[in-house]
């Protein structure tokens, strides 16, 4: 059997229950995977509250990316054999204790990875370095604003800054997470809860920044755009600040909704400035430009230049809390999911 975490509606918590499932068979060109664990994003907290673009499918297992071993290979498949270690991305349907995906969307792991780290890289790392490198082009000398710089994206993020020569980093965060963003390679830490990062930025460079990572939309979007230098660019990922709570809050939405700046080409042309919007998901036909990506990624991790930080690991029953830690903001770094709880991530717990 295969105990699985099912999204039975759209709303709270109480709309994910664990349920055994029958293990999978995989078919031609695909592999069956024994899952070790699972990364938590806001785009399964987005989904349950039925705000995710595309809506799944109720009922529906969630879950973007994962790790751990196959176990049964399908007809065809030569690339991988039974036993190897891989980290894998599908659209959804990874969280669950065995899972089927075609090989082609499973990457062998280094030996030193552990699951943990692999479940924490295929989303977040994929989102950073496809922003900051394809759409962004960064260059040495450029600066970058990074929101939610304490979060899986933001860490990825500024750990891919660094690997350009000087690159200066802002990052948004609460006070208490400063010190773990600046280890992490932030330039210039900022405290969103009590200072206006517009104007702590410009204090420092009164021309604002090179690129804004945004993932709040909203005025924030509006915010990050003047903040631009000639030839910037904002490049939109999320709608963070429409998730205020457990529930959908349809005030929250509408008001952020509202707030939500309009472009047009001409006035982007007379700024010198350009708007990219980015959706990973929706990128899950271009199989070379992500499996060229995330093997430059995992070459990144065996040079020792990125490595992801794991902030909490939840068994699979204690869903409702890791995603309650995520949109309280009190995470630093990745928060996992584990079918079953072992010594190794009760030590990373």
């Amino acid at each position: 059997m295969s105990k699985t975490i099912l999204l039975t509606g759209f709303g709270g918590l109480d709309k994910l229950i664990i349920q055994e499932n029958e293990k999978p068979k995989p078919k031609k060109g695909e592999v069956l995977v024994e899952v070790k664990a699972c990364g938590l994003n806001f785009a399964e907290i987005s989904a349950r509250q039925g705000l995710y673009n595309p809506i799944p499918k109720l009922p529906a297992v969630l879950g973007l990316e994962c790790s751990g071993v196959v176990t049964e290979l399908g007809e065809g498949v030569t690339e991988l054999k039974v036993g190897t270690r891989v980290a894998c991305m599908e659209e959804w349907g990874l969280w669950s204790q065995f899972v089927v995906l075609p090989a082609s969307n499973c990457f062998q792991i280094p030996d030193e990875m552990t699951f943990e780290e692999a479940a924490a890289m295929p989303v977040n790392y994929l989102t950073a370095y496809l922003m900051l490198f394809d759409f962004g082009n960064l260059r040495p000398g450029k600066s970058v604003l990074i929101h939610m710089a304490a979060g899986g994206v933001g860490f990825a993020a500024a750990q891919l800054c660094q690997t350009v020569p000087k690159v200066t980093t802002y990052g948004t965060a609460s006070k208490h997470k400063h010190d773990a963003i600046r280890e992490n390679g932030i330039t210039h830490p900022i405290d969103y809860r009590t200072q206006d990062y517009k104007e702590e930025i410009l204090k420092i460079d009164p021309k604002g920044v090179d690129i804004v990572l945004d993932p709040l939309s909203g005025s924030d979007t509006k915010k990050g755009y003047q903040l631009l230098k000639p030839m910037g660019k904002i490049i939109a990922f999320g709608g963070a600040n429409f998730i205020s709570g457990e529930k959908r809050n349809y005030w929250s939405i509408i008001k952020n909704y509202l707030s939500i700046p309009s472009f047009n080409g001409m006035k982007m042309m007379v700024d010198n400035k350009s708007l990219s919007g980015f959706h990973l998901g929706k990128l899950a036909g271009e199989r070379k430009l992500l499996t060229d990506a995330f093997l430059d990624l995992l070459q990144m991790y065996k040079d020792g230049k990125i490595k992801p930080r794991i902030d909490s690991v939840f068994p699979f029953e204690k869903i409702g809390d890791a995603m309650q830690k995520m949109y309280n903001r009190q995470n630093i770094g990745k928060v996992i999911l584990v079918p079953e709880m072992t010594r190794d991530n009760e030590e990373e717990k």
